[in-house]
Parts: structure tokens; sequence; C-alpha cells
């Protein structure tokens, strides 16, 4: 039986119309779509990566974090992040960032794409010399200051916390000391949130750091009901406020909550937790006594989100709470 070649094409066509539907259709669309602009979807997996700028003079941004260098080492962030360009633009030397380990990934590749050193990750983890990191893992990235140093003789963890104003157990955490401190002579270290002695005729450092930001009136609610305010100023913009341990500690404003760490001495908050505004500031609640919120959960004003303690670098109890990118009104 003969066929006119239209005939042919036809059936040919329904005979393959289950397996190359798509094909038709996406051979349409792109045939009636010609000339309309391309739209690439990305997420936190596929997001084009930025290679942030070195930074010409580390002294001409202000209100940042605080950097130490010694012997040309440190674990303080100079440059922003490699990240989507939303995160390239917002991100802030004063906040804290987390990052989720992706296949490929490397301690140093992690720290090259935030601008650290390898040192900022290991302490900011709980993490020892020799550790290793595993696809899924959430890295936090803390904009802690410390130097490299290397031990002389009759040196002790305890010795070169008191010269530095650093704390013994966070060095002998960080470097897996003996409990007592000892040093080896000549062995390398690393000295947590050390501070180093004033330069002759410079005037006298500010007892804190981190609170040049902007006053926001009424954003903030106080974090604890009663209690006290044990202590002023000090640390990253943070005061100490006290009560019974165990009190409820209260999301100071609404937020996603990008920290909730349970176990842990955290670079000295123990378990601490992170929450970051609409506004683009962060606070943060540290030494609690128990963390009732998840990493990604949102919570409201007022929402309780833990309990006073005196886990990590703590002493008594009470709650260790600083405000990141604007004035802490507490």
């Amino acid at each position: 039986m003969f066929l006119p070649a239209s005939g042919v094409f036809l059936m040919l066509f329904l005979a393959s119309a289950p397996v190359a539907h798509a094909g038709l259709f996406s051979f349409l669309g792109n045939l009636f779509g010609a000339g309309q602009s391309d739209a690439s979807t990305y997420n936190s997996q596929n997001v084009p990566l930025l290679k942030a700028p070195s930074a010409s003079d580390p002294k001409s941004a202000t209100g940042g974090a605080v950097m130490n260098i010694v012997d040309s080492s440190s674990i303080l962030p100079v440059v922003g992040p490699m990240g989507s360009l939303a995160d390239f633009e917002t991100y802030k030397l004063d906040q804290i960032t987390t990052y989720t380990v992706h296949d490929g990934d490397t301690l140093s590749k992690i720290a090259d794409m935030f601008g650290v050193s390898v040192a900022t990750i290991y302490w900011s983890n709980n993490l020892k010399q020799g550790d290793q990191i595993k696809v899924g893992d959430i890295l936090v990235i803390l904009p802690i200051t410390g130097i490299q140093y290397q031990a002389k003789k009759g040196d002790t963890a305890a010795s070169l916390a008191k010269k530095y104003k650093s704390d013994a157990q966070d060095i002998i955490a960080y470097n897996d000391l003996p409990a007592d401190g000892y040093l080896e002579e000549g062995a390398t270290i690393i000295i947590p949130d050390a501070e180093l002695g004033q330069i002759p005729g410079a005037q006298p450092k500010s007892q804190y750091y981190g609170g040049g930001g902007p006053e926001i009136a009424g954003y903030f609610m106080r974090p604890i009901f009663g209690g006290r305010k044990s202590q002023g100023l000090h640390g990253f913009n943070g005061v100490d406020l006290a009560n019974s341990c165990g009190t409820p500690v209260y999301a100071s404003a609404g937020g996603t909550v990008i920290v909730a760490r349970s176990t842990g001495w955290n670079g000295g908050y123990g378990r601490y937790i992170v929450i970051a505004h609409p506004n683009g500031t962060q606070t943060v609640y540290a030494h609690l006594s128990l963390v009732n919120v998840n990493v990604g959960q949102y919570v409201p004003q007022g929402h309780t989100i833990g309990g006073i303690g005196s886990s990590g670098n703590s002493t008594g109890c009470h709650v260790h709470f600083e405000v990141r990118g604007a004035k802490n009104p507490f």
C-alpha cells in the first residue's frame, strides 16, 4: 500500500511519541521561546562563587573583628568569603557564619572560601589537628582573634594565658595538651583569642569591640526576666546577665536559628545559640544549661530558646548575651 510522505512521518512520530514527547516539547519550547532571556535557578549547592578581593589596607575597614598577627600568623579573616552574590554583599567580619561541607571540600579549601585560616575552622568547631570532615557536616566560622606561638623553656598554658589574656583551658583544648598544660620547648601552638601587648605610645584599647553599629531602639527585648547584669560590655559587644541556673532564656528578637550547640567547649561559649534577624543583625546566647531550639528553626521574639547555665568558659550562672551588627541595648 502506498502512503504519502506525510503519512509516513505521522506514523513514525506516533510510534516514537511515548519516548520522545519531552524532547518535542523542549524543541517546541526552544523554537517558540526564542528571544526570551534565560533564567537560571540557583540554590546553596550550585550558586556561582565569587572570589573575594584581597584587602589592600586591612585598617581601612572599621567595626569588624580585631586582627592580631605574630610572625605573619593569624586566625582572623582578612577578607570576606567566596559565596553567592548575596552572601558576598552582606557578609560582615563581625558576624558568625555557618557552612555545610560538600563533596570534595577540605578544610583548606573552606578556609580559602571564607578568607580565614584553617586554624579558625579548627578552633570554632572543637576540632583537633588531624580531625577529618565529611559531607553534610555543618561548620561554624567564628570571627575570633588568635596567634601562633612557639613555646619557650618554662612556658605553660597557664603562663601564656596570663601573658596574652587568653584562657588556659582554651589553649589546652585547641592544642590537645596534657591536662596540666605542659608545653615542650619549641612546640608551635595556637593561642586562641589572644591579646597582644599595647604598642608604646598608643591610645588604650576599648575593653570590648564590635559595638559600633547603629542603635535600634525597641527592636531587642531583654533575653531574661529579672536577674541582674553581672558584667557590662566586654568581649564582642556582650553583657553578662545573671540569674539562677535553669532560668528561661528568651529570643531577644524574632529570627532564624543559625547555630544551636548543645555540647562542647565551642571557643569558651559552651552551650550556645545564635539567631539571625531580618534586619541583618545577630544575637548570641552563651554559657547555657540547655538548648531548646534547632538550626533552621524560626523563633518569634520572646520564645524560650534555652536556660541560663555556666557551661564553657564561665563562672557562675548567667547568660552571655551579644548583639552583632548593632549597639547592645543592655
